[in-house]
């Protein structure tokens, strides 16, 4: 099944149970998804890659906006973006843990010979497409910088 049928259908069951922190996610998604493929030229169907870089980019938003909140000491706010990056998160693959993606960087260094900063880039390209929709960008770029410095 794919994403959009899966999202419809969560969409209806989250109507039906009245649930609006699920409902306000749902949306989310479902928007980013039409826009998605509205931006590739009016394609069908997604990919499964691109489904899922889709929603990395709407957790890495919501992540971002609610740290913002956090600051500002706005709670209600943050607490909205929580509820929805809790919910885009269901959709996503199982993200690894933070010692799991530091043996996949650590091997990659292996394979490659890696042996300093100027190789981050070959790492890095490794690494994105080996922890594709398992780890955010953000924690596999400082587990290179740590490892090949």
């Amino acid at each position: 099944m794919q994403l959009e049928e899966k999202i419809n259908q969560e969409i209806k069951s989250a109507m039906i149970a009245k649930d609006s922190v699920a409902l306000r996610g749902l949306r989310a998604i479902k928007a980013a998804i039409l826009l998605a493929k509205t931006e590739k030229a009016g394609i069908d169907q997604l990919t499964p890659d691109t489904e899922n870089k889709v929603l990395q980019k709407l957790v890495k938003q919501r992540k971002e906006s609610a740290e913002i909140y956090k600051n500002q000491g706005r709670d209600d706010l943050y607490q909205i973006e929580v509820e929805e990056q809790q919910v885009i998160e269901q959709f996503l693959p199982k993200q690894l843990e933070r010692s799991e993606i530091e043996k996949v960087v650590k091997d990659i260094i292996q394979e490659t010979g890696a042996v300093g900063m100027k190789d981050m880039g070959k790492v890095m390209g490794l690494a994105n497409q080996k922890l594709a929709g398992q780890a955010d960008g953000k924690t596999i770029s400082e587990l290179v910088k740590s490892s090949l410095s």
